[in-house]
């Protein structure tokens, strides 16, 4: 086996080192079954955000499986919205509210908003030393965003949640958060779905008894990052955690290396002053 060890970020908080994504689970009995199937499967990390309109699916499926609170690891956003003037604070109570237990295991900023980013990291500060979030880090920041936020922060942050897959692999970006002890999580680590045909992805599926798509996770967590894979499909599901058993090789590596061309399926925030 090679199933990769938790991942410890910089405050000593050990991260499951793979998660599924909820983005666009917007129906409840759809979010709520496929947490229980991931539940099922053996995930305990589950990625939320405000703006996904699901964190109260997500702790009523956390609940009704009978899972102690403190063997799984959940994580929200605050919105572009709530970061603006006095609305972070509520709006986290709110998910506080929403989720039905008393912490987050992981509250990020959801994008670098050029205005408020600044002034808003002092309350993601505040609510770490609550206890109510056990870590706090950023999302879509770039190094120059980054920058800026170690200049100012008393608490840095512990992750940096990215759009990361073998089409955008940011290399640069990886290893200024390595350098600086800030953990890396990549959404849409299958590029939704994006070139799955690829023949070099394919021959090293093959070599591997795995899927294109398997490849795709295991290179995220290869590579020294947290894959996010979405599904609500439960057959999928399962697949996207059947990459534990199996490990890339440097030859595998150095040709998947070769696939990076920035390609991005979201948000791009390398121009966000």
């Amino acid at each position: 086996m090679h199933t990769p060890e938790p991942v410890k970020l910089n405050n000593g908080i050990l991260m499951p080192p793979i998660a599924i994504g909820l983005w666009q689970v917007w129906d409840k009995a759809e979010c709520v079954n496929a947490v229980k199937a991931a539940l099922g499967t053996g995930y305990r990390h589950f990625d939320s955000a405000q703006y996904y309109q699901n964190e109260g699916y997500l702790g009523e499926a956390i609940r009704d499986s009978g899972i102690p609170r403190e063997e799984v690891f959940l994580t929200t956003k605050i919105s572009n919205d709530n970061q603006a003037d006095g609305r972070l604070m509520p709006s986290f109570e709110q998910s506080i509210k929403t989720l039905g237990f008393d912490y987050w295991d992981l509250l990020l900023l959801h994008f670098p908003v050029t205005k408020s980013r600044q002034k808003n990291w002092p309350l993601m500060e505040e609510i770490y030393q609550s206890g109510r979030a056990k870590a706090i880090g950023v999302s879509n920041y770039t190094i120059r965003h980054l920058e800026e936020l170690l200049a100012q922060a008393n608490i840095k942050p512990a992750v940096n949640q990215v759009e990361l897959h073998v089409y955008l692999q940011q290399p640069e970006l990886v290893e200024y958060c390595r350098q600086h002890d800030i953990a890396v999580e990549a959404y849409s680590p299958i590029a939704r779905g994006t070139g799955h045909d690829n023949p070099v992805l394919e021959a090293i599926a093959s070599k591997h008894h795995k899927t294109p798509a398997q490849v795709m996770i295991r290179w995220c967590i290869d590579a020294g990052t947290v894959p996010l894979p979405k599904s609500t499909h439960e057959e999928r599901i399962r697949e996207n955690f059947d990459v534990l058993d199996f490990k890339l090789d440097s030859d595998d590596m150095a040709k998947i290396k070769t696939l990076d061309r920035n390609y991005r399926t979201a948000w791009d925030p390398t121009e966000v002053e």
